[in-house]
C-alpha cells in the first residue's frame, strides 16, 4: 500500500507523544510544504550522502501521531534537523564539499519556535490570585489602626473653618504645639519685644537730636550713652531683663522716655509669665509618664472559672505609684443599623469590672485585666473561627493621678482581631524572694497554650445548661421508677380487708426504702420514714 501519495490531516503538537526509546531513521527528513514537521506522511528516503566534521546534533525522537478513526492503524514520522540547520559541512552529489554556514538570529529563533511547536507543552499551574475593581491584584488590606500601640490617636482634623476659636484659647494652643514649635515661639516672643522697644528708644533719641549732640556735654540726652540703634538696642533688652549694668541710664529729663520705660517693664513681666508659665505647664506634662506605663502585646481568650474570658496585662515600670488608677475598655466596630444607617467606627463599652469595682486598681505589681463573656458582651456569640474573620479595634484605657507631681495621667493601647489570641494565657511572673515580691518583667508579654474551647461563649453556655438539664431528669427518672410506700399500701388494702372480715382485724406494718434523696411532691417525704397502720380492735 502506497502512502507516499497519501494526505493526511496533521495533529497539534499537544497530542503527540513522544517515544523515547527509538530514534530517528537515517534518510528520513521533514517534508519541504510543512515547515513545521508534523504532517503524518511518510516520506521515502534520500540518497544524500552526508559528511561531518563535528559531532552531529542529537535527532528529535520520534513522534506518535494516532489516528485510527482516519488511518485505522499508526503513522508515524520523524523530523531530523537538516545538515545546514544543524551547523555541518554538507559535500554535494557531484561538487567540492561546501563551507560550514553560518545561522543569522532570524534563523535559530525560527529553530527555536520549530522545537519548541513539535515537543509537548509542559503544564504549568497558575496560582490565581485576588483580583480587584478592574482585574489587577490585590493583597488583604490590613486594618487601619484607630488608637496605636503607644496610645496616639491616628486621626486627622480637615476642613475646619472656624481657625479663630485657636486664638481664644492660646495658651493651650501654646502648650499643645510640638517643642520644635514651642521653642521658636519662645525665642520669637523676646526677641521680638527686645527689637520693638529697642527701635522705639532709638526713634525718640532721633527724634530728640540726641544723635547729634554726642560730643556736647552740656547736652542731656533722654539715654545716655545711646548712640545708635545697637546700643538702643542693648538698653531695651536690660530693661527689659532688669539687669542694669549701670552704663546706659535714662535721665529726667525726657518725661516720654519715663512712659516708655513703664510699659516695657509691665509688658517684659507679662511676656516672662505667659512663656514661662507655657513651658513649665509643657514640662510637666504627665505625657511621658505614660511611657512607664505598659501594656502587654497581645490579648488572650481563655477559661477563668468555667467562664470564657478576654484577658489583657497592664503593669507601672515606676516605684512612684498611679493614685486612683482606673481602666476602662472600648470596642471600635463599623456597624449598621436595622433601618440601613452605616455607623463606622461604632464604639461599645467593654466591662472590665465596672459594677463589682475591680476596675478601680491598685498598680504596685503587673496586673491581668479580664472581661467576662457574658450575654450582654459584645464577643458573646464569637467563636475561634469566626475571631479570625473579624474586623474590630480593642481600646483599653487607664487613668490615674501621678503620685508625684498630683496631675492626671492617661495611658492608651489598642489590640487588632489578629493581635488576639484564642486559647492562651499569660505566664506567671512574680516570684517569692527573700524578704520581697519578685517580679520578672521578662516575661510580661509571654503567653502560653492552654485546652479552650473554640466554640463561643453561647455555645460553651447552651452546652452547660444541657448537662445540668440531662442530670436533674435523670434524677427524676429514678425516683419514678422505684416504688413508692403509697403504691404498695394501696396494692395491700384489698387483702387485708378480707382478712378483717374473716377473722378480725390484723395490724398493718409498711416500711419504705431509705435513700439519700428527698422527693419533692404532693405526697411528702416517703423516703426514709416508716409508716405504721394499726386497727382500732387491736388498740
Amino acid at each position: 500500500m502506497a502512502l507516499e501519495n497519501s494526505v493526511f490531516h496533521s495533529r497539534p503538537g499537544s497530542l503527540s507523544l513522544p517515544l523515547d526509546g527509538e530514534r530517528g531513521r537515517e534518510g528520513e527528513g521533514p517534508d519541504p510544504s510543512d515547515p513545521k514537521g508534523e504532517s503524518s506522511v511518510l516520506l521515502p528516503a534520500t540518497s544524500t550522502t552526508t559528511s561531518t566534521t563535528s559531532t552531529p546534533a542529537a535527532p528529535i525522537p520520534r513522534v506518535l501521531n494516532p489516528s485510527q478513526q482516519e488511518l485505522g492503524h499508526v503513522v508515524t514520522t520523524e523530523t531530523d534537523p537538516s545538515p545546514v540547520e544543524a551547523g555541518v559541512d554538507v559535500e554535494a552529489e557531484d561538487g567540492p564539499p561546501l563551507a560550514k554556514v553560518k545561522r543569522s538570529f532570524q534563523s535559530k529563533l525560527a529553530e527555536r519556535e520549530l522545537n519548541a511547536n513539535t515537543q509537548q507543552p509542559k503544564k504549568i499551574r497558575v496560582v490565581e490570585k485576588e483580583r480587584g475593581r478592574f482585574g489587577w491584584g490585590r493583597k488583604r488590606r490590613k486594618r487601619q489602626r484607630y488608637v496605636e500601640k503607644n496610645g496616639r490617636c491616628n486621626v486627622s482634623h480637615g476642613n475646619m473653618r472656624e481657625t479663630y476659636r485657636y486664638l481664644t484659647d492660646i495658651f493651650t494652643t501654646l502648650v499643645d504645639l510640638n517643642w520644635r514649635c514651642s521653642l521658636f515661639v519662645f525665642v520669637m516672643a523676646y526677641a521680638v519685644t527686645w527689637l520693638f522697644f529697642g527701635a522705639i528708644w532709638y526713634l525718640i533719641a532721633y527724634v530728640r537730636g540726641d544723635l547729634d549732640h554726642l560730643e556736647d556735654e552740656q547736652w542731656t540726652p533722654c539715654v545716655n550713652n545711646v548712640n545708635g540703634f545697637i546700643s538702643a538696642f542693648l538698653f531695651s533688652i536690660e530693661t527689659e531683663t532688669t539687669i542694669g549694668y549701670g552704663h546706659r541710664v535714662i535721665t529726667d529729663q525726657c518725661p516720654v522716655g519715663t512712659i516708655l520705660l513703664l510699659l516695657q517693664a509691665i509688658l517684659g513681666s507679662m511676656v516672662n509669665a505667659f512663656m514661662v508659665g507655657c513651658m513649665f505647664v509643657k514640662i510637666s506634662q504627665p505625657n511621658k509618664r505614660a511611657e512607664t506605663l505598659v501594656f502587654s502585646k497581645h490579648a488572650v481568650i481563655s477559661l477563668r472559672d468555667d467562664k470564657m474570658c478576654l484577658m489583657f496585662r497592664v503593669g507601672d515600670l515606676r516605684s512612684s505609684h498611679i493614685v486612683g488608677a482606673n481602666m476602662r475598655a472600648k470596642l471600635i466596630k463599623s456597624k449598621q443599623t436595622q433601618e440601613g444607617e452605616f455607623l463606622p467606627l461604632d464604639q461599645t463599652d467593654i466591662s472590665v469590672g465596672f459594677e463589682t469595682g475591680d476596675d478601680r486598681l491598685f498598680l504596685v505589681s503587673p496586673l491581668v485585666i479580664s472581661h467576662e463573656i457574658d450575654p450582654p458582651s459584645a464577643f458573646w456569640d464569637m467563636s475561634q473561627g469566626q475571631l479570625e474573620k473579624e474586623d474590630f479595634e480593642i481600646v483599653v484605657i487607664l487613668e490615674g493621678m501621678v503620685e508625684a507631681t498630683g496631675m492626671t495621667c492617661q495611658a492608651r493601647s489598642s489590640y487588632l482581631a489578629e493581635e488576639v489570641l484564642w486559647g492562651h494565657r499569660f505566664s506567671p511572673m512574680m516570684s517569692l524572694a527573700e524578704g520581697f515580691f519578685d517580679i520578672d518583667y521578662g516575661a510580661f508579654h509571654h503567653t502560653f497554650e492552654v485546652d479552650t474551647p473554640s466554640c463561643s461563649a453561647r455555645e460553651l453556655s447552651l452546652a452547660a445548661a444541657r448537662r445540668e438539664a440531662h442530670l436533674y431528669w435523670s434524677i427524676s427518672s429514678r425516683l419514678d421508677e422505684e416504688p413508692t410506700l403509697a403504691n404498695q399500701a394501696a396494692a395491700k388494702q384489698p387483702d387485708s380487708s378480707s382478712a378483717n372480715g374473716k377473722g378480725g382485724t390484723v395490724p398493718t406494718f409498711v416500711l419504705g426504702s431509705i435513700t439519700g434523696i428527698q422527693e419533692q411532691s404532693g405526697l411528702g417525704e416517703l423516703n426514709g420514714s416508716v409508716a405504721i397502720d394499726q386497727s382500732e380492735s387491736e388498740a
